[in-house]
């Protein structure tokens, strides 16, 4: 769904025909332990809950951000007790609507290097979107490495970079607790490359690498619950559904990671072929 979206945007060179999943508003929901989805349809944000604060992942488009704070308060939190705002990516639609958070919560931004600086240019001078996808520059407070560990409180969540569909893109995990049981929660980065060129690449030479590269790391990690920055990823329209319906929670699935990364990987190799 992403890749057939972002090219339709290539084409328009616009946001005036993006997919309807990208506003359509959701209530919020809670995936495992302390962690709440807050996004559109199709357009991932999370709520990370904490004694000592709230963690973001995500802020989608600029004009997310009212359903984004609408949610939260329907959680019964306040956004002030939003404390950190994480980035998969630096794309306008994970990260549109950043500098209206930071603005409506205070939050401390914190970004990959090589994200960071596409921030700071408003997405401006992308390797693959050019100045296309242009939205309100942010400034990151913190750089997150490798390996970076972001603690607030009692929320652990460690960065793991997987470059490709951008050069800083990050994968989150963390670690939570559900009737007793700890669970592995991998908030991936995305790995799809729309119209990229993956081959001979000027502007970016290593791409096809990096993706090799994340393909190897995302392999040997474990996932009880994936998530991700678009909710098609993950099928959560149809786990909202069973949500509704009661029963055994549909997030808790420990295939399902394993299976998307295989296909992803697949996925690649073959557009490098063409």
């Amino acid at each position: 769904m992403k890749r057939i979206a972002l090219l339709l945007l290539l084409a328009t060179g616009s946001f005036a025909q993006q997919p309807e999943s990208w506003t359509r508003p959701v209530d919020p929901v809670r995936v495992a332990g302390n962690i709440y989805y807050i996004g559109t349809e199709d357009l991932g944000a999370y709520l990370i809950v904490g004694k000592e604060g709230s963690i973001l992942l995500d802020a989608p488009l600029d004009e997310n951000v009212e359903l984004l704070l609408s949610n939260v308060k329907k959680l019964g939190r306040d956004p002030k007790t939003i404390r950190i705002l994480l980035n998969s990516h630096a794309h306008v639609d994970h990260i549109g609507g950043f500098a209206r958070m930071k603005k409506e919560t205070g939050a401390k931004i914190y970004l990959s290097a090589a994200d960071a600086e596409l921030a700071l240019r408003g997405g401006v001078g992308d390797f693959a979107f050019g100045d296309r996808f242009e939205y309100p520059p942010v400034t990151a407070d913190v750089i997150v490495k490798d390996g970076d560990t972001i603690r607030l409180g009692d929320i652990t969540m460690t960065a793991v970079l997987t470059p490709g569909h951008t050069k800083g893109c990050t994968t989150w995990r963390t670690t939570v607790t559900e009737k007793g049981k700890p669970l592995d929660v991998i908030f991936l980065c995305s790995v799809t490359a729309p119209g990229y060129t993956l081959v001979d690449n000027e502007k970016y030479p290593q791409i096809l690498d990096d993706y090799r590269h994340t393909f190897a790391t995302l392999r040997a990690m474990r996932a009880d619950v994936f998530l991700a920055n678009h909710g098609s990823f993950f099928h959560l329209a149809q786990k909202l559904a069973k949500v509704k319906k009661g029963g055994a929670n549909p997030f808790i699935d420990a295939a399902e990671f394993p299976a998307f990364v295989e296909r992803s990987e697949k996925a690649i190799e073959e557009q490098a072929r063409k």
